[in-house]
């Protein structure tokens, strides 16, 4: 069992809260937000015929001082050691975010997305599937339901307003010591942006019934109480930042809780695998008008098309080939997180999707410091997802699919089921 108290943990304590110094004013999303006024400005003049591109601006970013505090940090952890490899990891990985914001419009910080979020053209983990040809097979796949089963996008109906306060009532019954509020903000490119104590959703725009139980699955159950946990954490507080490293497993898990709880649609999966493919297209040279007729095209709104267009560009060009590459994470977190979990059943790793909830951490993180969750210098977490809180029904899932996914669908054909009745 790990000691909790020996002077070389305390050292990594120290080093961890000297990270948290250095790195808390690093932050991607809140500093890559476009101004609100760029919406109608673009839309009247595509409106008129003469499109003309956004132009949007951003301040300029100096983190010498921080990025000179993290390599020190980074040089003073022993890679061998678990917890010193997760600090070292973190810090490189904000260090990768401040280069990327000091860069904000040029070929760097598209270099340095690359790096920390990945491509389109990426395989997930060893197989020979790509994020791109995810994203096309749901695109098709979701376009062959949708002429069949007529599902249209649902109404969006309900004010920014009415949609707060039914999450406020939600979060309410979860969130009992820590309360997280729920407030509007008209510059969000994304529906929602989930923090410790409050959850963003975007103004001037309407919603529909379903992206209640989505934003709270997503972004209260799981960005917000992740952060909460890792907050409150006694040692690690880099644990409630959210590193970029992060992302992916934290999207991944967003993401896999809106389908354990049935809460994501075709409409919504389509969306993802959408921006995927747009990622692709504006990395290949297609500039914002580009991107925003190919979103328009595929049947989203002016204005969700022009919010899905801005999500690619921010930080970028909006020219294209130099673009924020983040979304390409969502499907490939969703991939990894749904393996995981199902690999950790079959290991009797019973815990592991608990772990996950301690703070932002990576799948591997959550192998790596398993000792250290359990000798409780890492705590257990505060907050949980709800459905998380029903282990059984949860592990019943997980072992179904683990089974069920050995069956290869290109070797069965719908007329077999006729000769397995005789």
């Amino acid at each position: 069992m790990t000691d909790v108290n020996s002077s070389e943990l305390q050292r990594y304590t120290d080093l961890d809260a000297q990270m948290v110094l250095a790195a808390k004013e690093i932050k991607v999303l809140s500093n890559l937000t476009w101004p609100a006024d760029l919406f109608p400005q673009f839309i009247e003049s595509w409106q008129r015929g003469s499109p003309t591109l956004p132009q949007p601006t951003f301040p300029k970013f100096d983190f010498s001082g921080q990025l000179a505090q993290l390599h020190r940090i980074m040089g003073d952890c022993d890679h061998s050691h678990p917890v010193g490899r997760y600090i070292y990891q973190t810090a490189h990985s904000y260090t990768q975010a401040a280069t990327m914001l000091e860069n904000i419009g040029n070929p760097v910080f598209c270099e340095m997305s690359k790096e920390l979020y990945g491509v389109p053209e990426d395989s997930m983990g060893s197989s020979n599937v790509t994020n791109l040809s995810a994203a096309e097979h749901f695109i098709r796949t979701i376009d062959d339901f949708s002429d069949f089963l007529h599902t249209p996008e649902p109404a969006h109906c309900l004010t920014p307003e009415s949609v707060a306060d039914e999450l406020r009532l939600i979060f309410s019954g979860v969130f009992q010591r820590h309360p997280v509020d729920v407030v509007i903000d008209k510059r969000l490119a994304s529906k929602a942006a989930a923090g410790a104590r409050r959850v963003r959703i975007r103004g001037g725009t309407n919603f529909s019934p379903l992206d209640i139980q989505q934003l709270a699955q997503h972004e209260g159950f799981v960005h917000s109480a992740t952060m909460l946990n890792g907050r409150e954490q006694p040692a690690l507080k880099s644990m409630g930042l959210g590193s970029p490293r992060t992302t992916s497993t934290q999207e991944g898990l967003a993401t896999f809780a809106e389908f354990i709880t049935a809460t994501m649609d075709v409409n919504r999966l389509k969306r993802i695998a959408l921006r995927i493919k747009a990622i692709h297209l504006a990395l290949e040279g297609a500039d914002f008008c580009d991107v925003f007729r190919f979103f328009l095209e595929s049947g989203q709104s002016e204005e969700e098309s022009f919010q899905s267009s801005a999500r690619v560009f921010r930080g970028g060009n909006v020219r294209g080939r130099f673009v924020f590459t983040k979304d390409v994470v969502y499907l490939q977190g969703l991939m990894f997180v749904h393996t995981f979990m199902r690999k950790a059943i079959q290991a009797n790793k019973i815990l592991y999707p608990t772990y996950l909830f301690v703070g932002r951490l990576t799948l591997g993180d959550v192998v790596a410091l398993e000792d250290f969750i359990k000798s409780g210098y890492i705590a257990m977490p505060l907050y949980k997802a709800p459905w998380l809180g029903n282990s059984e029904c949860l592990a019943a899932y997980l072992c179904y699919a683990s089974f069920a996914n050995r069956i290869n669908l290109s070797q069965i054909t719908l007329e077999d089921f006729v000769e397995f009745d005789r």
